[in-house]
């Protein structure tokens, strides 16, 4: 399969359009734009009024979204994380909210198609990892900088990396010599210290994985987010998302099963207030693709999808 391919090959798209059960004039809300495959199916679904935000913190993917939607007035683009989306929809206006919320988490295929962006230990680029280009620590900062111990808890608590000491001393011992300044400077050295048992995943696959998500935030981003869209989903609006590892699905479950649960302190009592009553219900089970999607598309083999409604005040799970 060539990389364009892959660039435009949404993840569990069918999927993804029955769960936000779109109305041709509804208010929606992609919070990972990427290269806009949701959200054109999204928007091909739409009327003249029906209304599509579109947010990414890459400046190459709001460039392609402006691109791609410069002159239709239902699109407004921001360049911005989600953790920013209300001060984004207000901008669209006042206290808006959404009738769907699509998150497609982590890094998308362009991004670790380009080698320059450092995402990919598979290709030899700048150990950079910063999905904001400029903004912040580079994962080589990170590399180079952090101390021992503290590179242990990243690759442990961002990777579950059961060989974060082993790894972590042979960084700190090598970059005595020589800083990390390239990706396969990196992934090499760990493919040396460090060979994987784990069937068709390269070794250095959990470390880098833990930098892509320290350098950039990523899980507190995903929870200041979550709350924020759970307060701008309308009544009956639905929140997708589509996770791609299970430090990523650990929060979304808990969060929509936190939500959709009556508060623990009124349980088993005959009346529970508004405050403390279930704001969610779940949709479905959790999505995962088929055999067909993931064999054409790799990517998908390790996405989750789970979806929730906002519930109308005082009304029951």
């Amino acid at each position: 399969m060539s990389d364009t391919a892959l660039e435009h090959t949404p993840v569990l798209l069918p999927q993804v359009l029955a769960a936000l059960n779109i109305q041709a004039s509804g208010v929606y809300l992609d919070t990972t734009f990427g290269r806009g495959g949701h959200a054109g199916a999204i928007l091909e679904k739409l009327v003249a009024d029906g209304r599509l935000v579109c947010l990414d913190r890459d400046p190459v993917a709001v460039a392609e979204a402006k691109k791609s939607f410069a002159a239709d007035p239902r699109v407004t683009v921001f360049l911005a994380p989600f953790s920013s989306l209300a001060a984004c929809a207000d901008q669209v206006e006042s206290g808006l909210k959404f009738d769907g919320i699509l998150f497609d988490l982590g890094v998308s295929s362009p991004q670790l198609d380009d080698a320059s962006r450092g995402f990919s230990f598979m290709q030899d680029g700048p150990l950079d990892m910063r999905m904001s280009k400029g903004v912040g620590l580079s994962a080589a900062d990170v590399v180079n900088g952090a101390s021992e111990a503290e590179l242990i808890r990243i690759f442990r608590e961002f990777g579950e990396e059961r060989l974060a000491p082993r790894i972590a001393r042979a960084i700190v011992a090598d970059r005595e010599a020589k800083p990390f300044e390239r990706t396969l400077e990196l992934a090499e050295m760990i493919a040396r210290v460090a060979r994987s048992r784990e069937r068709h995943k390269h070794p250095a696959t959990r470390v880098f994985q833990a930098l892509r998500i320290f350098v950039n935030g990523e899980l507190d981003e995903l929870e200041t987010a979550l709350n924020a869209a759970f307060e701008r989903l309308a009544p009956h609006g639905r929140l997708a998302v589509i996770s791609f590892h299970s430090l990523e699905d650990r929060i979304v479950k808990q969060f929509m099963r936190r939500h959709a649960s009556t508060d623990p302190v009124y349980a088993g009592l005959p009346f529970v207030p508004a405050h403390a009553a279930p704001k969610l219900r779940l949709v479905g089970k959790l999505v995962q693709a088929d055999a067909e999607e993931s064999a054409r598309n790799p990517r998908a083999r390790s996405a989750r999808l789970r979806v929730a409604e906002r519930l109308s005040e005082g009304l029951a799970a």
